[in-house]
């Protein structure tokens, strides 16, 4: 059998973490892919490192995608996702790029492409709520990934969701199914317009 991983991508307050801890929850297989971070802000969810170290990878080739948000750079390595397939995980990673979603795939497993979306008023709600000191920059980065959307139009999303209109369950049994069906040719779109 194939290996799987899954992309989450989406703006901020789209439910990332909380997607993300209910797939684990429905099916332990899933887990967080803790991208390495170098720089200030969150640690959850990170393995940190110094810019340096991953400066070191890109040069050996050892990075299948490296970005800056939020005053921190941030890389997926090729060792870190390679140690989760082989204990048997189904690697679940957070990306803020669509250039992010698509340099992933050079990781040969079969990966499930998930575009988590949820409008700007309920970014600003769900950011509020978890107590980010950083609101008007998580409302930036909306506008941003919403740009990047539209300069991506014909990018292959295996399932696209509507966080606001699906609870955290629903949309992880959809991405669960997605996984074991292994859908990958035509998208399930269960939204509202991202535009």
């Amino acid at each position: 059998m194939t290996a799987s991983g899954v992309v989450l991508y989406g703006p901020p307050g789209s439910g990332k973490d909380t997607v993300t801890a209910e797939l684990s929850r429905i099916r332990p297989e899933f887990t967080l892919f803790e991208r390495l971070k170098a720089g200030p802000g969150r640690t959850t969810g990170y393995r940190l490192t110094t810019a340096e170290h991953i400066a070191e990878l890109s040069r050996a080739g050892e990075l299948l995608y490296r970005n800056e948000r939020y005053d921190a750079e941030y890389a997926i390595d090729r060792a870190g996702v390679s140690e989760l397939i082989g204990r048997g995980l189904i690697p679940v990673l957070h990306m803020g790029q669509v250039a992010g979603v698509s340099a992933v795939e050079a990781f040969p497993i079969h990966w499930v492409k998930v575009l988590l979306w949820c409008p700007l008023n309920v970014t600003e709600a769900r950011c509020k709520g978890r107590g980010d000191k950083d609101v008007k920059t998580r409302l930036a980065v909306w506008h941003e990934t919403q740009q990047d959307l539209m300069n991506h139009s014909t990018e292959p999303w295996s399932v696209v969701i509507d966080t606001e209109s699906h609870s955290p369950a629903q949309t992880a049994e959809i991405i669960d199914a997605a996984v074991r069906e292994r859908i990958s040719a035509r998208p399930r779109d269960i939204r509202g317009s991202v535009a």
